[in-house]
């Protein structure tokens, strides 16, 4: 082969393939020593250089410097050696000597070939890996190739990809030859081709979307804070501006809806609700649960739960068909939401204060102070300390010491309660979605357990009391 011709190759290859010229000469030599011990065998040591001048790959087999040569393969003479090698070779000297490489025969060409081949594959991978693994979360555009069982392969240009099944929008359709968008999720190294995952159902796909279609997104003047899905069916984003003069809702809109549609469009008619973000938990919770109003919000950070009570009529509306308004609402806050109707809070309310109430010790004052606070039973005073209850104005030690007992003894034998005629409201709790239903037990097997508790709390009770009064102060003497 000329010079010009292998130079021109190598060069014709890298730029194509786009691979480096260095690792396609790696490569060539490769391919030549392993053709060369095709022929030689692994005893003998050899080297290939290419050589940028000449446009060859040279190969040398190295020899052994003897006296008395034994083996022509590894070894030569000194006299041969001086005269063809080296004028100041010596005894021991290791020289290496120019081989033919149109001497190796069929085979080892083939060889040589099948090295090559493999190296630009090796080649390809490792670049097309380096290409996309700091591309998570990109959106790329490919088309559609084949199909694998349920999952759709993506033709990217230089790369495959897999848009697995759980991945793809629901009822969504394609056929060969498509163009499909979608998001990049993982890159993984495999003993072939880099492994590229891509997802359509993730909601960082819904964020890329807007981020394309909104300038000022891409500006960093709006943000999406938050964003969950339910692909095919609904979505909700929580947006926020860094500029007082930008509505974040009415950029992400954009001119008649424009741009919002366009996002629509590329996910198959989902719907996108726009939540306009607010640092107050409560009020992000509300905005987040439009288009139902909220009458009030009760929050619990310890267990990250929120109560939210809507007007009879805007019960249905908060849920959503399917639970899937408040279901989205929890995943886009973050908190459990627990919605249920005036009607129902208003009788779960009385009931709870009329219980406190029943506590020895408790008047209407000291009952509205702990509710508001936050203690809806005898069962979260009970489980309260005596500092605690003393820290809200109006409450002493010694009432405090009173109302921990009464509450001990409430539990230990509460009052006998007449069964309901009617119950079962309506009301959802999102973060696990479950709906809540009041049923009512007659069967004399729980009696029994009841019993059986009671007595348990009885034994309980003594030792409590003991407690509250070691707490309290020394000159309290116990009811």
């Amino acid at each position: 082969m000329t010079v010009v011709n292998l130079n021109r190759m190598i060069d014709q290859v890298a730029k194509e393939k786009g691979i480096a010229r260095d690792a396609l000469v790696e490569a060539l030599e490769a391919a030549l020593v392993s053709a060369a011990r095709k022929k030689f065998g692994n005893r003998v040591e050899l080297e290939a250089q290419f050589s940028d001048e000449t446009g060859e790959v040279e190969v040398f087999l190295f020899k052994d410097v003897v006296e008395h040569v034994e083996d022509p393969t590894v070894e030569i003479d000194l006299d041969t050696a001086r005269r063809e090698l080296d004028p100041e070779a010596e005894i021991g000297d290791q020289l290496g000597v120019k081989m033919e490489t149109e001497s190796f025969g069929r085979i080892a060409a083939q060889t040589a070939k099948q090295v090559i081949i493999q190296k630009v594959k090796d080649a390809e991978r490792e670049n097309i890996y380096a290409e996309y693994k700091d591309r998570k979360l990109d959106v790329v555009t490919g088309m559609v190739q084949r199909f694998e069982k349920r999952n759709i392969v993506v033709n990217l240009g230089r790369a495959e990809a897999i848009l697995p099944f759980a991945e793809q929008i629901p009822r969504e359709t394609y056929r060969q030859g498509d163009r499909i968008r979608a998001l990049i999720m993982d890159v993984r190294r495999t003993q072939k081709d880099p492994q590229i995952i891509l997802s359509r159902a993730h909601p960082a796909f819904l964020v890329k979307l807007f981020e394309q279609e909104v300038p000022e997104i891409a500006e960093g003047i709006v943000r999406i804070v938050c964003a969950a899905r339910e692909p095919s069916q609904r979505a909700k984003i929580g947006v926020r501006s860094t500029d007082s003069d930008v509505d974040p809702v009415g950029a992400c809109v954009g001119m008649k809806g424009s741009r919002v549609q366009a996002v629509v469009q590329e996910l198959r008619g989902e719907k996108i609700d726009i939540i306009p973000w607010n640092d107050d938990p409560a009020h992000f919770v509300c905005n987040a649960l439009q288009p139902a109003e909220i009458s009030k919000v009760i929050i619990d950070p310890d267990v990250n739960t929120m109560e939210v009570i809507v007007a009879d009529d805007q019960l249905s509306l908060a849920i959503g068909k399917k639970g899937q308004n408040v279901r989205l609402a929890a995943k886009l806050t973050g908190w459990k939401i627990d919605v249920r109707s005036e009607s129902k809070d208003d009788k779960i309310t009385g009931e709870s204060f009329e219980r406190l109430l029943s506590i020895d010790g408790m008047d209407d004052e000291t009952a509205s102070i702990l509710f508001d606070n936050g203690y809806r039973n005898p069962e979260d005073i009970a489980k309260a300390n005596l500092a605690e209850l003393t820290s809200f104005i109006g409450i002493t030690e010694e009432r405090g010491v009173r109302i921990l007992q009464g509450a001990l003894r409430y539990l230990a034998n509460p009052p006998e309660e007449e069964p309901e005629e009617e119950s079962g409201t309506e009301e959802q709790v999102a973060g696990g979605d479950e709906t809540a239903a009041l049923e009512a037990d007659t069967s004399s097997e729980e009696d029994q357990d009841e019993d059986a508790e009671e007595a348990a709390e009885e034994g309980m009770f003594e030792k409590q009391i003991q407690a509250v009064r070691s707490a309290g102060s020394t000159s309290v003497s116990s009811e």
